[in-house]
């Protein structure tokens, strides 16, 4: 068994857990920085563990790709893959710790208003105290129930909101964190009783435009939105407008329709939107890292043993 693993971003000890796990699956594992390095040799590798589309789209010889991210809208097109029977796994679950991490950060900064704090600071002006919002007694809707948005909701549960409402497409999760649970056909009586709105989800036919210039409407005065799913979730001219007359309290995008976002975008100049380059995950925080090896690691163990492999992506659902 041949395997290919596509990525510049290992370190010394994920390198030599695979090589480890490859002996013991009796593989040969082929490290490339870039698919075009590829060697001859391994031109006809059954698994490959990276973002390696190209290899997916032209090598009927691929059986599994593992893709170090959790989000697979890219996989989804119906020419992906050569062989149309490789399976396709993700790595959902070795994220929720960072993107957790990342929506308490900018949540607190939106609402104790550090961006402008910190931008007179770079003035050099010592800034009056400014009106603020708190975590304590905070009605948070967490839209997108999965791993990254019960991280967030375990997480945030410690800052003793008033309620943490999980809404998902089965209306239901074992986490303990939240309050409730209900399905996305109640996400519109929610709305209205919602101070911070988490989005977490995946790109699917049914999460586009789920945040809707209706559904943006429904939100309080003063609410605040946090997106780290997928940009197509959000209607981004409406939340624009509304950011733009004040009436939404702030919203921190990682997400965007378009990536990345255009230096044209009327997002630049949005009031009180706090914009990162879709950061809030990645492969830059050691934990992220290491879960991620881990857990293709896992599998590949299974697979030499022709056990089920754990972490499989429906394409049907698209995660």
């Amino acid at each position: 068994m041949k395997v290919i693993v596509l990525s510049h971003a290992l370190k010394q000890r994920n390198i030599e857990k695979i090589q480890e796990t490859a002996e013991k699956a009796g593989a040969q594992v082929c490290f490339v920085e870039e698919e075009r390095k590829i060697p001859s040799e391994f031109q006809d590798a059954e698994v490959l563990y990276g973002f390696g589309m190209i290899t997916a789209k032209t090598s009927t010889a691929l059986k599994w790709l593992c893709v170090p991210s959790a989000g697979v809208d890219y996989m989804m097109k119906e020419d992906a893959f050569a062989n149309k029977d490789c399976i396709l796994t993700n790595s959902s679950g070795a994220y929720g710790v960072t993107i957790a991490e990342h929506i308490i950060a900018v949540s607190l900064m939106m609402m104790r208003k550090l961006t402008l704090t910190y931008e007179e600071s770079l003035n050099g002006v010592w800034g009056r105290p400014k009106p603020q919002k708190s975590l304590k007694d905070c009605r948070i809707t967490v839209l997108g129930t999965g791993d990254i948005g019960s991280q967030f909701a375990k997480r945030a549960k410690a800052f003793e909101p008033r309620t943490i409402i999980g809404v998902c497409r089965s209306g239901k999760s074992t986490e303990p964190s939240y309050d409730r649970v209900v399905s996305t056909a109640e996400l519109d009586a929610i709305l209205p009783s919602t101070d911070l709105l988490v989005m977490s989800l995946p790109d699917t036919l049914e999460t586009k435009g789920i945040l809707s210039k209706e559904r943006l409407s429904l939100l309080p005065k003063d609410a605040y939105i946090v997106n780290v799913g997928r940009g197509s979730a959000i209607d981004e001219d409406a939340l624009a407008d509304l950011l733009d007359a004040e009436y939404l309290g702030g919203a921190a995008l990682d997400v965007f329709q378009r990536e990345p976002l255009r230096k044209s975008s009327r997002l630049w100049n949005t009031k009180n939107l706090l914009i990162t380059p879709h950061v809030a995950g990645n492969l830059t925080l050691d934990y992220t890292l290491d879960t991620n090896v881990d857990m293709f690691c896992e599998d590949l163990l299974n697979y030499s043993q022709g056990l089920p492999l754990k972490h499989i992506v429906d394409r049907k659902k698209g995660y």
